[in-house]
């Protein structure tokens, strides 16, 4: 019979292992006893799976409520059994035995784990449905792993078991710190926490797991057992091209919860979404949906930024399955998915990371590293061999599992630098007395590395606002091996330029053309994101100096200006029909104001740039080279205007040419260099902001060709005659 001590620390739930004294064990005598204990059970009978004949009946141990043992009559070997208890309410039941199976979990998994070198830690850790056994002993139920390293008990608790933690304490996987058990009977949907006890004897609020691949919707904390991960998804030769950097990349980026809304409030589900976000992305032109992190976060005003649950799409919005069909209708539109994610930093709500089992696991213990000052969150301590697996195996489970075609890493310059956002004294520098975390930077590159080895034509976006040199260069050649990188430099400078008064402009003049001096030392995304339209900064309309009429246009010529320029495109929603408002996560966008003409033809100007950009390689496919760029004037201050020559590196050209300035200027003498003047022959307007399609005073250059003419013109040979019309951004192709 099992010891006193034995039996007051399962009762008590302080027993750190369970499967040493319950289960089937053999007495010194080599006579084999069954245990278990299962508060709430009134009787006990053990039952041979292979004959379906009872065995034996466990008897209950006298003031130890809920726990049953029995010697096996004529078995001195293992066998197979199922268990029939009846409950105290009369309901009987026939369930497995949670400890009469041994460990599920290989130890070379526990190996890689611990090693840090793991590709897949979500295929091990987390909720798995799975059978174990074979034919007549087969039995269905969920295998549960967690990481707790410095717990003394782990228990799985949830409705299956009254949330008690004496009901399925977990197995010790030695030094690797992984506990596990097999719960027979589980299925995908039921609900689940871990329940840990530090060695203290502190029981800790419940946790949800980490990998948790499905939660319940907020204020529910708990995680849901998912259904067995989806096969590996590779890319289809035409999506990696689409995330070239020689391809039209152009895009939408959405705050899911606030695109669209209900009347009463609530969110739209993903089959809601899917019915109509890709087909109006599409529609628009965009190549990509860029989506606000939709990883499960606690506070919907962190617009998923401060995330709990790196694995699971938010329920705000429905199942995983709702998710996986969202992906497909975004493939079915010929749109990329693209989606934000935060491996920064973390909230610190107690049923996520923080003090896992006690201690600081994922966070620097040390609050100079381990807490954000700027946002009131946890940072992750990125040189823990197990904290990098998680995150390095939650970017590649969205692109390999989730069918997403590219990740954009939130706040890099946070993770860059050991100093970011604190005052000196307040940091703790690096080993060799640097500034830089050197073990962030080993994890993004441990990071895109794996994302272009096992996810080839994948992309991964970098936010990232510093000047840290090679940001989207291969690791390989030094650099942290991001495929492109925003460039924040560009939109805080040009913002500035257009926030200026037109007769102030020729004072700002190189804010415009500063861009390009080094436009081309990094893969560069153009943003006009969420971050510029929050925070009492207003809308970007809201942004622009003059009357109505005067905003609009300026809008108009600075959307021409990014499209124009070198580097993909990101505009962020409501942004494509100029709101005038501040953007709001708690409601809908104001589709109402499309009934307005002109915010109806801004929204045609971004459609019809989109088109542009997508059909002429040489608005795209040399985005960061400069054999695609060539200034015809960048000195105009005077006029506020600027030129310039695309090329594609095939014999295709466009010119672009802006007037920053209410002033028409019929006769424009525009220079041609020598490649564009060297075809003779004329050029068209294909595009002119200032048309009345889209809410302009209609002055332009029409269909009528213009001529090459031998009349030199802002040091060119060569010069066209045209009509440039006041803010506005005018595109030519030769005829």
């Amino acid at each position: 019979m099992l010891s006193e001590t034995d039996l007051q620390a399962l009762l008590h739930a302080r027993h750190g292992d369970p499967f040493a004294v319950l289960g089937q064990h053999a007495d010194a005598d080599g006579d084999l006893w069954v245990r278990v204990l299962l508060p709430g059970a009134q009787r006990v009978r053990l039952h041979d799976t292979r004959s379906r004949r009872r065995v034996a009946e466990l008897l209950p141990r006298e003031g130890a409520a809920g726990f049953f043992e029995g010697l096996m009559p004529r078995r001195r070997k293992p066998f197979d059994y199922r268990l029939k208890v009846t409950w105290g309410d009369g309901v009987e039941t026939l369930m497995g035995d949670p400890y009469r199976y041994g460990p599920l979990i290989a130890d070379t998994d526990l190996y890689f784990l611990g090693e840090g070198t793991h590709l897949r830690p979500f295929e091990v850790l987390g909720a798995h449905p799975v059978t174990v056994g074979e034919g007549v002993y087969a039995i269905d139920g969920v295998r549960f792993a967690v990481w707790a390293p410095n717990a003394a008990r782990v228990s799985v608790v949830g409705p299956f078991n009254g949330w008690d933690g004496r009901r399925h304490p977990m197995r010790s996987r030695g030094s690797s710190g992984v506990w596990e058990l097999f719960i027979p009977g589980l299925v995908a949907g039921d609900t689940y926490q871990f329940e840990l006890r530090t060695h203290a004897g502190q029981v800790l609020p419940l946790k949800s797991d980490p990998y948790a691949r499905q939660t319940h919707y907020r204020p529910a904390t708990a995680s849901i057992v998912a259904a067995p991960l989806p096969p590996r998804r590779p890319l289809p030769p035409e999506r990696a091209q689409a995330n070239a950097r020689s391809a039209p990349i152009s895009l939408y980026e959405v705050h899911l919860g606030s695109w669209r809304r209900h009347p009463d409030g609530r969110f739209y589900t993903w089959d809601e979404l899917a019915a109509s976000l890709p087909a109006y992305a599409a529609g628009m032109g965009f190549t990509h949906l860029e989506l606000l992190p939709i990883s499960e976060h606690p506070f919907d005003g962190s617009w998923g930024y401060q995330a709990l649950g790196l694995y699971a799409p938010s329920a705000r919005f429905g199942p995983p399955e709702g998710f996986e069909r969202f992906v497909q209708a975004c493939h079915a539109a010929g749109l990329g998915l693209v989606l934000d994610w935060v491996p920064a930093h973390f909230p610190s709500d107690a049923h996520g990371l923080a003090q896992f089992d006690g201690t600081a696991l994922y966070e620097y213990a040390d609050p100079r590293e381990g807490f954000h000052r700027d946002w009131n969150t946890l940072i992750y301590n990125f040189g823990r061999h197990e904290v990098r697996n998680f995150l390095a195996g939650s970017a590649l489970y969205w692109l390999e599992r989730g069918g997403v075609d590219g990740l954009r890493v939130d706040a890099v310059a946070s993770m860059l630098y050991r100093d970011y956002s604190r005052p000196a004294g307040e940091w703790v520098p690096n080993v060799h007395g640097g500034r830089e975390n050197l073990e962030a930077i080993a994890l993004l590159k441990l990071t895109n590395e794996r994302v272009g080895s096992e996810c080839p034509g994948a992309m991964t976006i970098a936010e990232e606002s510093t000047a840290f040199p090679g940001v989207s260069a291969p690791t390989y050649a030094g650099g942290l091996g991001f495929h492109f990188k925003w460039n924040m430099g560009w939109m805080n400078d040009t913002l500035r330029y257009m926030q200026e008064d037109p007769v102030n402009r020729r004072w700002h003049h190189d804010k415009m053309s500063f861009g390009l001096v080094y436009a081309f030392s990094e893969n560069f995304v153009l943003p006009l994101s969420h971050d510029e339209v929050v925070h009492g900064k207003g809308s970007l309309l809201g942004r622009m100096p003059g009357d109505d009429w005067q905003r609009h246009a300026n809008l108009r010529a600075y959307y021409g200006f990014m499209w124009g320029h070198p580097g993909k495109k990101l505009l962020f929603m409501g942004q494509e029909w100029g709101q005038p408002q501040e953007w709001n996560h708690d409601t809908e966008l104001p589709w109402g104001q499309l009934q307005d003409e002109r915010h109806a033809g801004v929204q045609r100007w971004v459609s019809d740039l989109n088109r542009l950009y997508r059909e002429e390689p040489a608005l795209h496919r040399l985005d960061a080279d400069p054999a695609g760029f060539q200034w015809i004037d960048a000195q105009d201050r005077d006029q506020s205007v600027f030129s310039w020559v695309r090329r594609d590196g095939a014999g295709r050209s466009v010119i672009v040419v802006l007037n920053f300035t209410p002033v028409p200027r019929p006769g424009f003498r525009l220079g041609l260099p020598e490649p564009e003047a060297a075809r003779g022959g004329a050029w068209r307007e294909v595009l002119n902001s200032d048309s009345a399609y889209y809410g302009g005073s209609n002055l332009g250059n029409g269909a009528a060709p213009l001529r090459c003419e031998a009349v030199p013109a802002q040091g060119h040979g060569h010069s066209l005659c045209l009509t440039l019309p006041p803010l506005a951004a005018v595109f030519l192709l030769p005829c």
